[in-house]
């Protein structure tokens, strides 16, 4: 149910992400890059997104917890407490925007009670908002989306992120065989064109919370599933940085079945 709360924070989320879109176009493939420890890589400008989106909200809504990929000083779990939460991915595709290649978003999430209600998604490439949740619907901008519900067939369009694990080749391969494979650099991006209509399904073993929660709203909005093979990381009771990877297909229900009864061949 869309309540007085919800509602304000989902004005609050379009509005941050979107007044920090000109910050990342303006240091888009020119941004210095790191590497972090557990091997991915980091930016100045994720940085300062992630501080700038969640002062903006703090000022607003100080009760709510705020959990960034980037969080400055976070070691180890931390439970999360508050009716509201935040999840936020200030880049998601950093690769790609350190680069120069154009798929990379700002993927913010809201939770109540641990679960994602509402995202607001800026994909670069297209230069849009898209957003939305349970209730809300999905828009791109101001226009109003809905997903893909035919079956599966040989032209379908799957997102998929090379396994970052061996045992998970042969899902690439009996992927391959059935299906069109996209791989975008950005796992937020590829649920989030899922809900949009413009992929068919994803499958991805690489993911991370801050990775997809601003997207599962989105899908689910739209009238599809985000079905976990590894454990369900929602309800979310503690944001980890150090989280284990998280393993899952979506689309509409007809599609993850398919999807699941294809990696069942590998």
């Amino acid at each position: 149910m869309i309540t007085p709360e919800l509602t304000a924070r989902a004005a609050a989320a379009r509005n941050a992400v979107q007044a920090q879109t000109g910050l990342l176009h303006r240091e888009f493939g020119r941004a210095a890059s790191n590497w972090k420890t557990d091997g991915t890589r980091v930016t100045a400008t994720d940085l300062a997104i992630s501080e700038n989106i969640f002062r903006e909200l703090e000022a607003q809504f100080p009760a709510d917890q705020y959990f960034s990929e980037e969080a400055a000083g976070a070691a180890g779990p931390r439970r999360r407490t508050a009716r509201f939460a935040w999840v936020l991915d200030p880049i998601d595709g950093t690769n790609n925007f350190a680069l120069g290649l154009p798929h990379c978003a700002i993927a913010l999430a809201l939770l109540e009670d641990g679960m994602p209600v509402y995202g607001a998604v800026y994909d670069h490439a297209g230069r849009q908002l898209i957003h939305g949740g349970p209730g809300f619907g999905v828009r791109c901008g101001e226009r109003e989306v809905t997903m893909r519900a035919t079956p599966l067939d040989a032209q379908s369009l799957i997102g998929f992120h090379s396994p970052y694990d061996r045992k998970f080749a042969p899902h690439a391969a009996i992927l391959t065989a059935n299906f069109k494979l996209r791989g975008l650099g950005s796992s937020t991006m590829h649920l989030a064109y899922v809900a949009a209509g413009l992929l068919d399904g994803v499958v991805d073993h690489n993911v991370k919370v801050w990775d997809i929660a601003a997207a599962v709203p989105l899908v689910e909005a739209a009238g599809g599933k985000v079905e976990f093979i590894s454990p369900a990381p929602f309800p979310l009771e503690a944001f980890d940085l150090g989280m284990g990877r998280i393993f899952y297909v979506a689309g509409s229900a007809g599609a993850c079945a398919q999807l699941k009864a294809v990696l069942g061949q590998a």
